[in-house]
């Protein structure tokens, strides 16, 4: 089995905003459990610029990104330092992969981080993989590792992905202000109503939350991963995750169809640029068909994106139930929209959004 284990700032740093290294040093332990057991597990971990700021002087995390990425840069030798020391003591060897967002949406560098990946893994290594923070594109970033992660596992076509957290998984309700908030062991789809209850960023020194755990468990779903968010401090968190132990954490149960890994990454991790909203014929064609969008079915254009930009895809309701890259720029098509194939100018691509880069949203 691939296991993909991601551990995020809040769960490996102390109160002061350190690295708490008996913290990996019990994540590793588990790492090595899982190894000896068989299964190759990848490491996705953040902390650089936690790491960081002690040795820049720093008491407080900045918030301008060139300072976060300076911080990034001083503390991602040191991160790795302390899982270098951690795996070690289990005679495991780690090996850096830092990536970035074009790493996922150029084909030819997807290809290379994935035989890259595989290779470490066949040489008995336990990669331990950060994304570049360093010189990230600020326009063009992952976010939070949770996202990193949950691509990783599909990059990969890993069995699980465990997203460790400081919470025991996705609760009812706030446990601050609901004494009888409880534990949601199992997802099989996730709609509106448990993103509500996963809420927003958890903790000062992560970047994530809750919510972004849950939407990192909803890209392994649709990529055919099971994923399991569960407490980093639990004894044997790890191994029981891959046994399915009952209670471990939130259970996001995988989808039986698996989303190619163009499309995966047009549905969730590009940012819409701008919304084409469609009549209710093109909207059934859509969803019931699988066909391409064309100008004809267009009613009206949100904001102000380019050509090859992702947009989201609304019905006459306004409620956006799909997204895809569109062929037009939103002057070019304001200009179209409604035309028939045979009304078009020449030279106007005949779709807006070809049906291979299109993706029917739950």
């Amino acid at each position: 089995m691939i296991v993909v284990a991601k551990i995020g700032t809040s769960s490996i740093t102390c109160e002061s905003g350190e690295i708490d290294e008996s913290v990996v040093a019990k994540f590793c332990a588990e790492v090595d459990e899982l190894r000896q057991l068989g299964h190759r597990v990848v490491i996705v971990t953040s902390g650089a610029i936690a790491a960081g700021l002690p040795a820049l002087g720093l008491t407080a995390r900045p918030r301008d990104a060139v300072t976060l990425q300076a911080a990034s840069a001083v503390g991602q030798s040191r991160l790795m330092q302390v899982y270098d020391a951690a795996l070690a003591r289990s005679g495991l060897v780690a090996g850096q992969v830092l990536l970035a967002p074009l790493d996922f949406m150029v084909r030819q560098q997807y290809l290379h981080a994935r035989s890259t990946l595989n290779r470490l893994l066949e040489l008995g290594v336990v990669p331990v993989v950060n994304e570049n923070d360093a010189i990230a594109d600020d326009e063009i970033r992952f976010g939070d590792n949770d996202r990193l992660a949950a691509l990783v596992a599909h990059l990969l076509a890993a069995d699980l992905l465990v997203l460790l957290t400081d919470q025991p998984g996705l609760l009812s309700g706030d446990p601050r202000f609901d004494a009888e908030a409880s534990l949601i062991e199992e997802i099989v789809e996730v709609d509106h109503s448990f993103e509500a209850m996963a809420g927003g960023v958890g903790s000062d020194r992560g970047s994530g939350g809750m919510a972004s755990k849950l939407a990192a468990a909803k890209i392994a779903a649709w990529s055919g991963v099971r994923a399991v968010i569960a407490h980093a401090h639990r004894t044997g968190v790890l191994v029981d995750a891959v046994k399915g132990q009952p209670g471990i954490g939130t259970v996001v149960v995988p989808r039986k169809r698996r989303l190619p890994a163009r499309k995966l990454w047009i549905a969730f991790a590009v940012g819409s640029a701008g919304t084409i909203l469609v009549d209710e014929g093109a909207k059934r064609a859509l969803c019931e068909r699988g066909v391409s969008l064309l100008p004809a079915g267009v009613i009206g254009v949100k904001g102000s994106f380019e050509a090859d930009d992702a947009v989201e895809i609304a019905g006459p309701d306004g409620e956006v139930f799909a997204k895809g890259l569109s062929r037009l720029d939103a002057a070019g098509l304001r200009e179209v929209s409604g035309l028939r194939t045979s009304q078009l100018p020449e030279g106007v691509p005949h779709e807006v959004v070809h049906r291979d880069d299109l993706v029917v949203l739950p």
